[in-house]
């Protein structure tokens, strides 16, 4: 069974980085762990996926090194336990807005005695060999990342009740819903409100990620490490698209 080494990192109060991927995409798992990023967003909440590609997508993150994390479509019981079986180290769940909500996912993600999660055999128990059935529980129990989204107002609200829920190990903050909450300000906006939202995670002991980058502001998502961002989110597309208007502009320029 594979270790989470980006559970590690984030035990030795390191910042993580990982690529979001919404597509049916191995290989693109295989180059961001090539690339030496810490973990793959495999995007099952706006992406097409079904759960064999999503296999397929985990078996490249465990030959690259690099760790398989799932963003679900909802937070039902069912729903986290299909993604968990196939092998993810963690899942990130969209519009949690009540300590009620956080406390179902992260016992719904586990197993006895820190959750509920259905106990089955397959991939993610190395289909038993060399191991127990105590042994690969206890042992994904603890290389397992929950990782419940803060991406409403009403979150926000709820707050210091969700920081208090056992078994939670990031709250990811993403601007894109939030300000669609917040009745679509603007960036500055939401930016001022994910400012204060940050601080306030970390002081409360959680990791705390940030979503909704834009992949050209390295300044702003630098700033948003300095209050306290350790579990940071890309679009892996964003990133194809930024190097390659790059790479037009540079030819561009040595052609003036």
């Amino acid at each position: 069974m594979q270790t989470n080494t980006t559970k590690a990192k984030l035990a030795e109060g390191k910042v993580v980085f990982g690529a979001i991927i919404n597509r049916n995409a191995p290989d693109q798992v295989e180059l961001f762990g090539a690339l030496g990023y810490d973990f793959v967003m495999i995007d099952c909440e706006h992406g097409p996926m079904d759960l064999d590609q999503v296999e397929h997508m985990v078996r490249a993150g465990e030959v690259f090194g690099i760790t398989p994390i799932t963003r679900i479509p909802n937070h039902a019981d069912d729903t986290i336990l299909r993604f968990m079986d196939r092998g993810v180290q963690g899942i990130i769940v969209p519009h949690i807005n009540t300590r009620e909500d956080a406390d179902a996912v992260a016992r719904a993600a586990r197993y006895y005695p820190e959750g509920h999660r259905g106990v089955g055999g397959g991939r993610a128990h190395d289909y038993g060999v060399g191991t127990t059935r105590d042994e690969s529980t206890a042992w994904i129990n603890a290389n397992t990342l929950v990782i419940p989204m803060i991406e409403e107002t009403e979150a926000v609200e709820n707050l210091d009740a969700i920081l208090g829920v056992p078994g939670v190990d990031v709250l990811h903050v993403a601007a894109g819903d939030l300000g669609q909450s917040m009745g679509n300000p603007g960036p500055a906006d939401v930016r001022r409100l994910m400012g204060q939202v940050v601080p306030k995670i970390r002081a409360g002991g959680i990791n705390v990620g940030v979503g909704g980058n834009n992949p050209a502001d390295a300044a702003g998502i630098a700033e948003f490490i300095k209050l306290g961002a350790n579990f940071v989110t890309v679009s892996a597309q964003g990133l194809q698209r930024l190097g390659a208007e790059d790479f037009l502009r540079r030819v561009e320029a040595e052609l003036k």
